[in-house]
């Protein structure tokens, strides 16, 4: 038996399958790119709207999985913008309707911490969550995913991408902006934002935009934002494992995939003598693959619910979660991730 996800929460449509031992049966995912700007809402929404039936089928037949081998429909319930979550959610509605099969809401930062832990294998990490909407760092205690640190403003993935068009380019911004680093190296000094715990990036916006108009160059602009950016991002995760005395860290988010960041957190984590684990980019930006297993993980876990109960929550927070399934785990799951028809990444 497999379970069905959804993942529908900003830009992207994708639809996954997971079976029980954490395997990627299909992935299949599609990206609204608006032609200028950022995302509005409901471009997006009519994207996933048009995209995710065939998004479906495709990951069925890619799969060979028949409606009758699905165990449970999972959806991404939030945080995330409102209109692409209720897109995401009628179409998981439908199906558990038509299939007669439960429906399980997810929690779309808590997708990302779990589909980290089961690909790393390591128990009880720490995870540093960078993506458009969000940014923080969590760790489990007592029952649910906490929330050690936080961006004050955007979230850091959004302040890429914002800076990105500011300088006359398209969405997204991070890719860009780091293949634009590569080509530069000299560091202009930039508001860094660390505030205990958390971190801000409206500031550095704003600097970075007037070190442009002096007249620094775009590689040695984008160069500079990513070192302190992310030595921003570095520290509030060294100092959550500090305090936790924990020897491990996971990567989870679009900008998680950055190469620069991935090689900051590695030499902080293995010079602290622990171990740092990013997963495959398909499995590291948003994916329908995280929403089936955490979804499996809730179901299993009792945490079903009728579709009057299915509201989705475009601000829910990671840390008012339950998760139950660390408490009493009933699932084994394998090493890692693999898919039935090759590696998903």
């Amino acid at each position: 038996m497999v379970v069905l996800g959804i993942e529908s929460t900003a830009h992207t449509a994708s639809v996954g399958i997971v079976d029980e031992r954490a395997r990627v049966v299909a992935l299949t995912s599609d990206m609204h790119k608006p032609a200028h700007g950022g995302i509005h809402p409901r471009e997006a929404a009519n994207h996933h709207v048009d995209l995710l039936p065939g998004l479906v089928a495709r990951a069925l037949a890619d799969g060979h999985v028949a409606p009758a081998d699905v165990e449970a429909v999972a959806f991404a319930q939030g945080p995330g913008l409102g209109p692409c979550l209720r897109a995401g959610a009628t179409v998981a509605r439908m199906l558990a309707m038509a299939w007669d099969r439960p429906l399980v809401p997810v929690n779309h930062c808590v997708s990302h911490v779990e589909i980290a832990r089961v690909l790393s294998g390591l128990d009880d990490p720490v995870l540093l969550y960078a993506s458009g909407g969000n940014t923080q760092v969590i760790a489990y205690a007592r029952g649910r995913y906490r929330v050690l640190g936080e961006t004050l403003d955007v979230g850091i993935g959004n302040f890429l991408d914002k800076l990105w068009i500011a300088l006359g380019g398209t969405f997204p911004g991070g890719p860009a902006l780091e293949r634009e680093a590569l080509q530069g190296g000299a560091l202009h000094p930039l508001p860094y934002s660390v505030h205990g715990m958390d971190v801000a990036f409206s500031g550095i916006l704003t600097a970075a935009l007037a070190l442009h108009a002096r007249g620094v160059p775009r590689p040695d602009l984008a160069y500079s934002v990513e070192v302190t950016a992310y030595s921003m991002l570095t520290e509030i995760t060294e100092r959550a494992l500090a305090h936790l005395k924990g020897r491990a860290v996971v990567l989870g988010g679009g900008v998680a995939c950055n190469e620069r960041l991935r090689g900051m957190v590695r030499a902080m984590v293995e010079g602290r003598g622990g171990t740092m684990f990013a997963p495959p980019r398909s499995l590291c930006v948003d994916n329908g693959a995280m929403i089936a297993w955490t979804g499996l993980l809730a179901h299993r876990a009792g945490l079903d619910v009728p579709i009057r109960d299915s509201a989705v929550a475009p601000r829910q927070r990671t840390d008012l979660v339950r998760t139950p399934w660390r408490e009493a785990p009933g699932v084994v799951p394998g090493p890692s991730v693999a898919s039935r028809a090759g590696e998903a990444a």
